[in-house]
């Protein structure tokens, strides 16, 4: 096992707004108003500060392992027609962030990014079906030294922003932080035949740290 491979802080840099404006607030509430106003003003930026957290993460040394790019639970492992990238009959891991879930996102595998595709769409329930065909997404096709893996991030009813840290050609370490989406999510990867999953559906999985696939 290895640590982290991306020497990024404990809250990340996007959450810094969402904790220093309600904090700012908090003061001004204090003097101008009372304490009591106070409260829910520092419950707010504890939320921000719990929501924006980058946990520290131990990842295989194995790159035939392919671990989890996001926290959640996987609601659905299906074969599926992918046109994007693989352009074959593949399998689809989904996996459903909640607001409670880190929303940090990280690489399956090592690799480069040669593929990567950023859709306008709605901002339906991330947990209803076909919402990684109707809302907005982002993609990034992966191509390691033993499969190609194609890892799509879908904003949700609350998550209207998708931030991404990387871009074509970039190399990515296995387990590498690469991007997030704000406030409750979908993460779905697309694999090959030639990786094993070991996930099913109703499991946890945390990412950067949960197998979810063997390459065979």
């Amino acid at each position: 096992m290895k640590s982290d491979v991306l020497n990024k802080p404990y809250i990340v840099e996007d959450g810094y707004p969402f904790i220093i404006v309600p904090l700012l607030l908090a003061v001004a509430a204090g003097y101008f108003i009372n304490a009591y106003a106070v409260v829910p003003l520092l419950l707010l930026a504890a939320y921000f500060t719990y929501f924006f957290r980058n946990p520290s993460r131990t990842m295989p040394t194995d790159d035939h392992l392919l671990v989890s790019p996001a926290d959640g639970t996987v609601v659905g492992v299906e074969e599926v027609e992918e046109d994007a990238y693989l352009n074959q009959k593949c399998r689809k891991i989904i996996i459903f962030l909640s607001i409670f879930d880190a929303h940090v996102n990280r690489a399956p595998l090592p690799g480069t990014i040669d593929f990567q595709q950023y859709t306008c769409g709605r901002f339906r329930p991330a947990y209803k079906e076909g919402v990684g065909y109707e809302n907005e997404r982002y993609s990034i096709g992966i191509h390691s030294a033993h499969t190609d893996i194609l890892v799509t991030i879908i904003a949700g009813i609350l998550a209207r922003r998708i931030v991404s840290w990387v871009t074509l050609g970039d190399e990515l370490q296995h387990g590498q932080l690469y991007g997030m989406i704000k406030f409750g999510s979908c993460a779905e990867i697309y694999v090959r035949d030639n990786v094993e999953i070991t996930v099913k559906k109703g499991q946890k999985v945390r990412a950067g740290k949960s197998v979810i696939g063997r390459i065979v």
